[in-house]
């Protein structure tokens, strides 16, 4: 089964919280960049095969950034870890979280942290994460 075909069937929690990982990294640095935005709405688009519209996206952008402030991050990345499951879609979530703080060209500091802090929150092994961040990095910027 292809990563399409996978997460197409995913049921919405799956979603919602794969929505919600590759959030958390698009404003990680607190810069929503434009070209982040752009690899968040794109990935966002694949991957749900357009069933979620822009209001509906907005919504869901509200809920899990309300959601992150009453609860606090490193709660909802637990959360989230629990509703994906598998390791599979762990590193799923993490390599898509990867590729957009790469976007604009920069992973800062505070982008590269809390892609540890995903790492660790879905028991992902920090040299596995590193060796992620890493690939997934040199490729896009091999490929712009």
């Amino acid at each position: 089964m292809t990563l399409d075909a996978e997460v197409s069937s995913f049921d919405e929690p799956k979603l919602e919280a794969l929505i919600e990982t590759m959030f958390h990294a698009a404003t990680a640095d607190g810069d929503f960049s434009e070209p982040e935005r752009a690899e968040f709405v794109k990935n966002v688009t694949t991957l749900t095969d357009k069933r979620l519209d822009s209001n509906t996206l907005d919504a869901l952008v509200k809920i899990i950034s309300a959601q992150s402030s009453a609860q606090g991050r490193e709660a909802r990345l637990h959360t989230v870890s629990e509703t994906l499951g598998s390791d599979r879609l762990r590193m799923i979530a993490l390599e898509l979280s990867i590729r957009i703080v790469a976007a604009d060209g920069i992973v800062r500091t505070t982008e590269r942290e809390l892609l540890f802090e995903v790492a660790t929150a879905f028991g992902i092994d920090n040299d596995k994460a590193a060796d992620l961040v890493a690939n997934t990095t040199a490729s896009i910027a091999a490929s712009q």
